[in-house]
């Protein structure tokens, strides 16, 4: 695919890995890019920062923990405990600092469901706790050809930025292309359920998936709200034109680098990417719950640092535009209240 693409005045570039192919080759040649892997073959959260982490004796880990709130102090400037159930005993701690990272569904539904004197939630001075939430607009495009078997093992090692910032005719921004984790027969029965699983297994094995995305715009009104023990998403998409053009313009160019059959289907509210924007940071407390430093407005040893806090979604995956940030506040963290 990359020759073809370049064949046609594109310019696809290889994604960053942090995978270790080679160990998970020794257990077979097995496609594997399409499932999380539990051992140490990934770099993820678990596999990097956190057990880093936890080789310092001042960590601790509490598994088999939910936080069900934050108690604020008197004065209501601080947090002054976290409440948490734990094996099914309710239990709290008092920390100096509270740092908030439960992603951008649920630290929003963290914050909601706070005790406030205004009955809004905490850190909601702002009322947009939950609210300008993003999801990517995004689909699946299978570019066929049924002279071609592909065999890779491991296929998300492309990408396509080319109508990042336009649609290549001086048009508006359309969004990122990238190879998927490579998908099968069975993956492909759940969306197509009356085709011959024969028919599927073949469509998959001579397909090169692919994934687009396109940005979705912030809305106070496509938000994450708490009814009792339910969450309740109310998105509202945006910026749906983008994914149509992208949609267009790539079926055109697989097409034109010899797939005579291209497939898509967007992704719906039962397979959510990348969502973010739930407790934006910005510079105004009256229009934002955190600082640029994902400090609480209104609590001071709060602070937010996951997907929540972005203002905008851009087109592309978050999770690196999260780590920078995480190490940002931190250093922050350290400079402002760790001080001896």
């Amino acid at each position: 695919a990359r020759a073809e693409l370049k064949g046609l005045g594109l310019h696809p570039a290889s994604l960053p890995l942090g995978v270790d192919i080679d160990a998970w080759l020794k257990d077979g040649k097995t496609g594997w890019d399409a499932f999380p892997n539990t051992g140490a073959g990934k770099v993820d959260a678990q596999t990097g920062p956190l057990a880093a982490a936890l080789a310092d004796r001042n960590v601790e880990l509490e598994t088999g923990a939910h936080v069900e709130y934050l108690e604020a102090s008197s004065d209501v400037r601080t947090i002054a405990a976290v409440h948490y159930r734990q094996n099914g005993t309710l239990k709290k701690v008092t920390p100096k600092l509270v740092i908030l990272s439960a992603g951008a569904v649920n630290s929003a539904v963290i914050l909601l469901r706070s005790p406030s004197p205004d009955g809004k939630g905490l850190a909601n001075r702002s009322d947009q706790v939950g609210r300008n939430f993003m999801n990517h607009n995004s689909s699946a495009m299978l570019a066929i050809d049924p002279r071609r078997r592909n065999t890779s093992v491991y296929q998300k090692t492309l990408m396509l930025n080319d109508y990042y910032l336009s649609d290549g005719k001086g048009g508006k921004p359309l969004g990122n292309v990238q190879l998927l984790g490579k998908i099968d027969g069975h993956i492909l029965r759940a969306n197509v359920r009356l085709a011959p699983q024969f028919a599927l297994d073949f469509m998959a094995g001579h397909a090169v998936d692919w994934y687009l995305m396109c940005e979705d715009l912030p809305d106070p009104e496509s938000r994450i709200m708490v009814d009792g023990k339910d969450i309740v998403m109310q998105w509202r998409r945006s910026n749906m034109q983008s994914l149509d053009g992208l949609t267009k313009v790539m079926r055109e160019n697989f097409r034109a680098c010899g797939y005579p059959i291209v497939l898509s289907r967007p992704f719906d509210k039962r397979t959510p990417s990348h969502q973010c924007g739930t407790v934006k940071m910005g510079d105004d407390p009256a229009t934002s719950p955190l600082d640029p430093f994902c400090r609480s407005f209104d609590h001071r040893n709060l602070f937010v640092v996951d997907a929540s806090f972005l203002p905008n979604s851009a087109a592309v995956n978050p999770a690196l535009s999260i780590a920078a940030q995480a190490l940002r506040v931190a250093d922050h963290i350290r400079k402002t209240e760790l001080v001896a």
